[in-house]
């Protein structure tokens, strides 16, 4: 069922995937900065669950 929408299946893995580099992140603990400006784990946090969120529902749509 889910070869009538490989879109969705794609978005929802690269959701994933960033979804997992954020919690990689947050485990390590490592510094990013962007520009000289350093960005905080929280951002890392927001966006984890967001991603998360997004790769979730498109799995979800998916399989339907």
């Amino acid at each position: 069922m889910t070869a009538r929408r490989p879109f969705t299946m794609f978005a929802a893995a690269i959701f994933l995937l960033i979804a997992l580099a954020h919690l990689y992140r947050v485990i390590v603990g490592f510094d990013v900065s962007v520009a000289g400006t350093h960005i905080s784990q929280s951002v890392s946090w927001i966006a984890l669950l967001f991603t998360g969120l997004l790769a979730t529902m498109l799995f979800r749509e998916a399989r339907r």
